[in-house]
């Protein structure tokens, strides 16, 4: 028997010493007698001192993790756990309550994550929320900025990429309406820590974690929380560095990728989490190579760190339908383009514009190379496709398939022309040039794919009499006029046969022609549910026409 071990019992996790074993000399544990000399008692009395733990359920996971990085430098410590990833639960309270200030009802899986948080935040160290595509990692951090368990959080700071920082604004405003958001971006930003502090939550980009990193480093910021946190996973990359930089009292990440390519993505990660837990870059890679058994000695040190859940393990609580409206904000430049096109078809067409007279917007909000013909344009250049490919690198990382919908030809031919170079998976189109008597053939084609997989369809001609479900996951890429074609498009994979639930995620562009069709959908929805509406301009639709019209992503960028 070790000076001291770690072990496991129905109670969580546990330290075999009664709280007079090192006065006596001794300790008896499961029946057997164990001598501790006085080095060994006093060693062992210092290391207790120094965590802050005592004999008995660990109450600390700062002193757990301690205790078992002793352990794995051969310090007098025994872990008989070191062979199991300890969830990261095991230390956190019942939740026994919803959090305060938040205007939805919480799943038990959500309420779990939540609590998490809040107990990371009384230990005073950071976590890494990486739960799978779907499961509301976004609401579970919102829980804990409006509920920390401990009195305000403010003022928290929020890293995102800059296309999603309208989506984490207007997610603030509906999940948690008491707190004060600000949106620090675009050339209006303002250069005053002062006014940071005034709000509870800031929502930022990483580039502005480099641009204003002397401004943000003005403020003492409660938390940070980094979105797509795989943004950070290269050490040394600017904005890496720029993050770590700044002031926190602890720092949370999220993402549904947590390791991409290599273990040093993972580190990058828990060096902004908890700062010095895993050495240096250099010491970490010499202790743990790229290899099964490297992953094997990093797990039992960060899986108490790590929170993750996966869609099967708590799909008896998700609806069979998971719907994601995603805001996708346009760069400066290219809102300036848009904002250039809209004023010339308001001055062209003025009150006789009709759908038709949007069409040109629409196609913009899919990607501006639909736009020009003779270009040869990197998909990748623009906003809303990069969101794209992040959101298909999740899924293809899990080996699952998905469902893409788009109106035009072009565009579906991009996205699988992407799909097959990018991520070298399978990827096929239905649409008016596939005959239908080959669809299905396709369709088999796809479910027969060992792993990732992608269909591109046009939800006219993939929208009825096609059943998929091979995929649990369904992209709109561009939103349609008519709801009733869009849900008859989501039901494609949403049907029975389908195992897991599906999540449906609606990529549009805020302040844009792709805003209005949202709000027009989710209010003809609330109505009537789907509501078959008219798709060539009749008079119902003049309202949404000149609403398209005068919405501009410029008047946003302050």
């Amino acid at each position: 028997m070790p000076a001291y071990a770690l072990s496991g019992s129905s109670r969580g996790i546990e330290i075999p010493l009664a709280p007079d074993d090192l006065a006596r000399g001794h300790l008896l544990h499961d029946g057997v007698w164990y001598a501790l000399d006085a080095a060994q008692g006093e060693l062992l009395g210092g290391l207790l001192s120094d965590t802050g733990i005592g004999p008995g359920p660990a109450r600390s996971l700062k002193g757990f993790l301690h205790l078992r990085k002793k352990a794995l430098e051969g310090g007098p410590v025994v872990d008989n756990l070191a062979d199991q990833a300890i969830s990261p639960l095991a230390f956190t309270p019942p939740a026994v309550q919803a959090p305060a200030g938040i205007v939805a009802t919480l799943y038990s899986y959500q309420t779990a994550g939540w609590r998490w948080l809040q107990f990371l935040l009384s230990e005073g160290i950071g976590g890494l929320l990486a739960d799978e595509m779907g499961l509301g990692k976004t609401l579970q951090i919102i829980s804990v900025l409006s509920d920390s368990g401990s009195g305000s959080l403010s003022p928290s700071l929020i890293f995102a990429p800059g296309s999603l920082l309208e989506n984490w604004r207007r997610e603030l405003a509906r999940f948690a309406p008491g707190l004060r958001v600000l949106k620090h971006h675009g050339p209006l930003r303002t250069g005053r820590p002062a006014e940071l502090q005034a709000y509870d939550v800031v929502v930022t980009s990483y580039d502005s974690a480099v641009r204003d990193n002397s401004l943000l480093n003005m403020v003492a910021w409660r938390a940070i929380i980094l979105d797509e946190a795989q943004y950070i996973r290269n050490p040394g990359a600017q904005r890496t560095q720029a993050v770590k930089h700044l002031r926190r009292e602890v720092g949370l990440a999220v993402t549904g990728t947590p390791v991409e390519n290599r273990l040093l993505d993972l580190w990058s990660i828990m060096d902004f989490v908890l700062p010095g837990y895993l050495g240096d870059k250099a010491s970490f890679e010499r202790l743990y190579t790229e290899d099964v058994d490297g992953a094997a000695r990093l797990e039992p040190l960060v899986s108490p760190l790590i929170l993750r859940r996966r869609v099967a393990e708590v799909a008896q609580d998700l609806p069979a339908r998971i719907d994601i409206p995603q805001v996708i904000e346009l760069e400066e430049a290219e809102a300036g383009a848009y904002e250039a096109m809209r004023l010339a078809i308001a001055d062209k067409y003025g009150s006789a514009a009709t759908l038709v007279a949007l069409t040109t917007l629409r196609q913009f909000c899919a990607h501006p190379a639909l736009l020009d013909r003779a270009g040869s344009s990197d998909p990748m250049a623009f906003s809303k496709f990069r969101r794209l490919d992040e959101i298909l690198e999740e899924i293809f990382s899990l080996g699952e398939k998905v469902i893409i919908f788009t109106s035009y030809t072009r565009m579906a031919d991009m996205i699988a022309a992407h799909v097959r170079q990018r991520f070298r998976a399978f990827a096929g189109i239905i649409d008016g040039r596939l005959a239908i008597d080959d669809r299905q053939t396709l369709i088999d084609q796809f479910g027969e794919v060992q792993g990732g997989a992608a269909l591109v369809l046009n939800p006219k001609a993939g929208g009825t009499g096609l059943n998929i479900t091979a995929a649990n996951h369904v992209i709109h890429y561009n939103l349609e006029w008519n709801p009733a074609l869009e849900d008859q498009a989501s039901a494609r994979a949403h049907r029975r046969g389908q195992e897991l639930p599906v999540t449906v995620h609606r990529l549009f562009v805020a302040d844009t022609v792709e805003d209005v069709v949202h709000d027009r959908m989710s209010r003809k929805r609330a109505i009537s549910g789907t509501a078959v509406v008219g798709v060539e301009g009749r008079d119902e639709d003049y309202a949404d026409i000149v609403g398209a019209l005068s919405r501009s992503p410029v008047r946003k960028l302050g």
